[in-house]
């Protein structure tokens, strides 16, 4: 007997460890996750082990001596005696804190993730290749190839990934690896391209031409001119006209074609994300208190751990810069050295358009195009499955791009054959202007460092210690016809095609203007004197005015003076629509709780401040507005744009007995007034409701906004919430629920010595379990900076310098 019992004891003993070293569903192999040994215990990390890393290495692949010295941030400022064993060692630090996330990330692109986590990853996988986004890293690696500049860089900085990869063994790995269950691979100069191509779709992806085309059949041509204007004239764009461009604009073909007159039944791929823009301007010394010029940037993206960018310090022969990098990329990406400072925000622009594809038969083998059939390619994508069998999605490609919508992808009712053609597909070479950029010493040199620059298109702001500001919206931009993309475009002839590109020199631009100061917030670039036809449906009209008129009010400006404006709180939106919203209401029908809050929005002062109740119910009346005005542009099957806030709110205060605010459905005919006095009411229904649910909690606008940072993977325990601090979309501390300024930087341009302040939402290392996981969110929540440490030699001694390490082959 005692035998059996001894027999099935081992039997569940080997039971159990079978279990526990198997990955069931979701969960991970809970034996090797919580091995004291290899699982992820080992990733817990104190200050004091921390401080206690080795000062003396050894890296096989290193040509000489390299110094990193670590400041109290876990900045690592990198001293190399060449330009291999610079960008070997970024890549070898920055896979130190952040190797999950930056393989994470080109998996993403690369349509991957169901690798990892199944199933339920394949749409998102789909949608990434059928925009083909490998297909455009693959074109940039084959141009970056034949430069040995280039190549140089992204070889480097993948050995130093690789190197540090290698070194790992199983307790060494990051914790997502432990609780997902799979293993690094190595990192090839693909996978950098990759996470460039990754940007782009972040940045530069969004299209509305399905959306038009349905919104202009439904309306007609005179209300969808009114409802989406290519311009405002109230507008305040990048660089304001003084006087005539100095150049003779390239002739553009309009040809004779009709738009689609089909609606379209497409399920919509994911649009770049709300709130996805950002600031910057750079004012001259001649408006500063000390005579030098200051640069600022914020880029609005959304709020994740671990954080989107890396900070550090890079120096070699020929090249000082500081900033901070995108994990998985050389050089630095925003930053300063000792002769410049640059930064971007996104420049709005249609770099999208959609063909409608005519097939000879149901193969798909060949399309139409000028009279005649063309060859079709098939690319057949495996789609490896965690836990299933393969997933296999042929994609088409014509000679306008990929089809990215067609019957078997986002169909419903009626089938649509969509190609794509995409600024980011085609071969690029951004990664060589911030070689430039980190090693420029004036304007001339920025310029030339932009030649390279294509997509995502940025606004460049720049300030140099000789003085001089400027701003580039620069980027690789089509030659088009008015209107040419705002619409399903006829892909059976080449009359529809791109005619070329406005040529650098053509682009939106200024060095030192009159008013002293350069500025940008995603809105328009130019006014209608400009001569090429620009269009994008997301621009900007609130952030850009409230960051002119400080920058106009401002004199003996200080960094100080220009932190707080980053952090500046006044809502200009409600400044200009919460009046006329207010004379709509007959206070004399309201209750006593609604007249409370009508009387608390008289007294606002506009600013959303974290401790105020009236930007919640200010913004609880907009979300009730916006969709009450625009019900009959929102329909379950086809998809129809709808008009911007700035629109909406002109509209309502120029025009309120428009038929659009009639509801049809009812018997009463509806003006601006019924709409406004509707959404009131709603909107405190629905503060009460936020209420209910939260403990009766005075609705403050810090936890009604319910500010988070989410981990990359939506892993809860690794996030950040309740996070109490003000703004909100359209205002220059953009900060809403998901999106805000992911890096705030401020640089005074000294001649005796450039300074900088910045911070981020998070922290340098990528390993929850570490003191530096999230330490900067606290900082950045209540608007404080941190004083940069911008070193000139490794043995430059600062009382904020955690430790130095050695490395040597």
């Amino acid at each position: 007997m005692k035998y059996i019992s001894l027999l099935l004891s081992l039997a569940i003993t080997a039971l159990l460890i079978a279990i526990l070293n198997t990955k069931i569903g979701q969960i991970p192999p809970l034996g090797k996750f919580l091995n004291p040994f290899d699982g992820f215990w080992q990733n817990a990390q104190s200050h004091q082990q921390v401080r206690s890393a080795p000062t003396q290495l050894t890296l096989e692949g290193l040509k000489a001596k390299v110094q990193v010295i670590y400041d109290d941030r876990l900045v690592p400022h990198i001293f190399a005696e060449n330009e291999e064993d610079l960008f070997f060692m970024q890549g070898y630090i920055t896979a130190q804190h952040r190797l999950w996330q930056m393989e994470f990330q080109t998996h993403a692109a690369a349509g991957r993730i169901s690798e990892i986590v199944g199933k339920i990853a394949i749409d998102f996988d789909r949608t990434n290749r059928r925009k083909g986004l490998m297909f455009g890293a693959e074109r940039a690696i084959q141009q970056m190839d034949t430069l040995p500049l280039a190549k140089m860089m992204l070889e480097s900085y993948a050995n130093g990934v690789n190197a540090y990869i290698n070194s790992l063994s199983q307790r060494d790995l990051p914790v997502e690896y432990k609780l997902l269950d799979y293993h690094p691979e190595p990192w090839t100069p693909l996978k950098t391209a990759l996470l460039l191509k990754y940007m782009a779709n972040t940045l530069a992806s969004g299209d509305d031409a399905i959306e038009n085309t349905n919104t202009i059949k439904l309306l007609g041509r005179p209300t969808f001119d009114l409802l989406f204007p290519d311009y405002h004239p109230e507008q305040a764009p990048i660089v304001p006209t003084e006087g005539k461009w100095n150049f003779e604009p390239l002739k553009v073909n309009t040809p004779a074609v009709q738009f689609s007159d089909s609606f379209y039944h497409t399920v919509l791929m994911d649009k770049t994300a709300p709130g996805t823009g950002s600031n910057n301007w750079a004012v001259a010394g001649s408006k500063t208190a000390s005579g030098n010029p200051i640069l600022c940037d914020d880029p609005h993206l959304t709020l994740s751990l671990p954080s989107i960018w890396y900070e550090m310090q890079l120096v070699a022969p020929g090249v000082n810069v500081y900033g901070v990098t995108l994990p998985g990329a050389p050089n630095v990406i925003i930053g300063f050295n000792n002769y410049v400072a640059w930064g971007v925000t996104n420049a709005q622009r249609d770099l999208v358009d959609l063909y409608a594809i005519r097939y000879k038969d149901r193969s798909r083998n060949e399309y139409f195009l000028d009279g005649k059939w063309e060859k079709t390619t098939k690319r057949i994508e495996e789609i490896k499955v965690r836990g299933d069998k393969p997933y296999y999605d042929t994609v088409i490609y014509t000679h306008w791009g990929p089809v990215a919508y067609d019957k078997t992808f986002h169909q419903d009712k009626q089938h649509a054959e969509l190609a794509m053609r995409w600024i980011a597909h085609d071969p690029s070479l951004e990664i060589l202007t911030f070689y430039y950029l980190n090693r420029a010493k004036n304007y001339q040199d920025y310029v030339k460092a932009l030649t390279y620059y294509d997509c995502p298109a940025q606004n460049f702001a720049f300030a140099a210690t000789n003085g001089d500001i400027a701003m580039h919206v620069q980027g690789k931009y089509p030659l088009k016809w008015r209107e040419q993309g705002k619409f399903i475009l006829d892909g059976t002839t080449n009359a529809c095609a791109w005619q070329g590109y406005i040529p650098d020199e053509h682009n939106v631009q200024v060095l030192n203007p009159k008013r002293g100061y350069v500025s940008s917030a995603n809105q328009h670039p130019a006014d209608t004197l400009y001569p090429y036809y620009v269009y994008a449906s997301n621009f900007e009209y609130y952030r850009n005015r409230r960051i002119n008129q400080l920058l106009d009010s401002m004199k003996s400006i200080t960094p100080q003076m220009m932190m707080a404006m980053q952090n500046d709180n006044f809502n200009l939106k409600a400044a200009e629509s919460l009046p006329y919203f207010l004379a709509q209401i007959n206070a004399n029908t309201l209750n006593t709780q609604q007249k409370a809050i009508y009387q608390l929005l008289q007294k606002w002062d506009f600013y959303n401040h974290a401790d105020l109740e009236a930007p919640s119910y200010y913004e609880a009346w907009w979300d009730k507005l916006f969709p009450l005005v625009w019900d009959e542009l929102t329909n379950q099957t086809i998809p129809y744009a709808r008009p911007d806030a700035f629109t909406t709110i002109k509209l309502l205060k120029n025009k309120p007995q428009h038929p659009l605010f009639d509801n049809k459905k009812t018997p009463e005919v509806e003006t601006a007034k019924e709409i406004i006095t509707k959404a009131f009411f709603q909107s405190v229904d629905s503060i009460n409701n936020w209420k209910k649910s939260h403990d009766n909690k005075i609705p403050l606008w810090a936890d009604y906004k319910a500010t988070s940072i989410q981990h990359l993977a939506r892993l809860a325990p690794f996030g950040v919430s309740n996070i109490r601090n003000g703004g909100n979309h359209n205002i220059i501390n953009a900060t809403s629920e998901r999106h805000g300024p992911s890096w705030r930087m401020v640089v005074e341009l000294d001649k005796k010595g450039v300074k900088g302040w910045g911070v981020y939402p998070g922290g340098q290392s990528g390993n929850p379990g570490s003191p530096y996981y999230a330490n900067m969110v606290e900082a950045w929540q209540d608007g404080k900076y941190y004083e940069l440490l911008f070193m000139q030699t490794p043995t430059q001694s600062a009382k904020n310098i955690l430790f130095r390490q050695s490395f040597s082959n």
